[in-house]
């Protein structure tokens, strides 16, 4: 018997789908998420904003142009502006707990606080390369990353900073470190470093691929998500030993590909990615599939910080804050 052609049509498609699920290519998808609520803080700055960082729900740190350092301590309700001692370009912030933190930004400059960030000073570090990032697992361990392969190491809160070999001269964007000795560094011309040591050694990773990747996030010690210009996403399931592209399609109202400026899981299964043109995506099932991509803000964000699975904020140009809401 002949089966009719429509029949066999939709019975394709239901193949194709089974073996898009079975390779684990990631889709864009319309699925049943959680409500999200979205408010633009008021920030009292128009200076680009290229980082922030919530350690707590209550506490939050944002930098940029112009030496700007803000401060919240009500979840963004109010932000005042803190004297920072530079004009420099101020490109991240991280605060290893509520008192002790550490900001990086143009010419080498590198700021430190134990005081809750009321008060900052600049830390002496042998470069005048651009620090575009800074990570600390711990209060007193942290590293440095840079233009030109930069790559600083501290192990006594940044009192005393040691220059590490990185074997590469990309500039290197972003640093994430799991625990005192597992870490990944990504950067231009699709740079991706792992060290297992401390940074005694770091190993090139391969994504076959030149792209700039502006940012890193392992959800454990073998999952984890690079991000980069042109709609690049890339995930390593064993440890970045292996990276394999999941550069997401162009969504029904794409007209380019999208740079992802920075991504951030909250649990394995829920991640986050913003980037330019204020750009959002979501995913709830661990990358399998991503919300297509909508603008949450009318600039480009560069920062994203969760302090728990329920509250986010993302920051970027023209002084932009958005405070992410999930209405569980």
């Amino acid at each position: 018997m002949l089966i009719p052609f429509h029949v066999v049509r939709v019975r394709l498609r239901i193949i194709s789908l089974l073996l898009l699920v079975a390779l684990g290519f990631p889709q864009l998808a319309t699925s049943r998420e959680t409500a999200l609520s979205l408010t633009i803080q008021a920030s009292t700055t128009k200076s680009t904003l290229l980082s922030i960082h919530f350690p707590t729900p209550q506490q939050g740190w944002a930098v940029g142009a112009g030496g700007t350092i803000l401060k919240t301590g009500d979840s963004g309700k109010s932000w005042k502006r803190v004297a920072s001692g530079t004009t420099a370009l101020l490109t991240s912030v991280f605060f290893a707990d509520s008192s002790h933190g550490w900001v990086t930004g143009a010419g080498g400059w590198l700021g430190r606080t134990i005081n809750g960030g009321e008060s900052w000073s600049q830390q002496a570090i042998d470069t005048q390369q651009p620090l575009y990032a800074v990570s600390f697992p711990s209060p007193n361990v942290g590293w440095a990353v840079g233009g030109g392969g930069t790559i600083y190491h501290t192990t006594d809160g940044g009192q005393h900073w040691r220059e590490q070999i990185s074997g590469t001269t990309a500039a290197l964007y972003t640093a994430h470190f799991l625990d005192e000795q597992k870490g990944t560094i990504v950067g231009a011309l699709g740079t991706i470093l792992s060290t297992s040591d401390g940074g005694a050694t770091w190993t090139a990773q391969g994504t076959q691929s030149a792209v700039t990747l502006f940012d890193v996030f392992f959800t454990d010690a073998t999952t984890g998500w690079a991000v980069g210009n042109a709609g690049a996403l890339f995930q390593t399931m064993d440890g970045g030993a292996t990276w394999v592209d999941q550069t997401l399609p162009c969504g029904r109202t794409c007209t380019k590909l999208t740079d992802l400026l920075k991504v951030r899981f909250t649990s394995r299964q829920e991640g986050w990615i913003v980037g330019e043109r204020g750009t959002l995506y979501r995913t709830t099932d661990a990358g399998l599939t991503w919300s297509e991509g909508k603008s949450i803000a009318p600039a480009s964000l560069f920062g994203l910080s969760f302090p728990d699975a329920e509250r986010g904020w993302a920051s970027g140009e023209n002084g932009t804050i958005v405070h992410l809401q999930l209405n569980r």
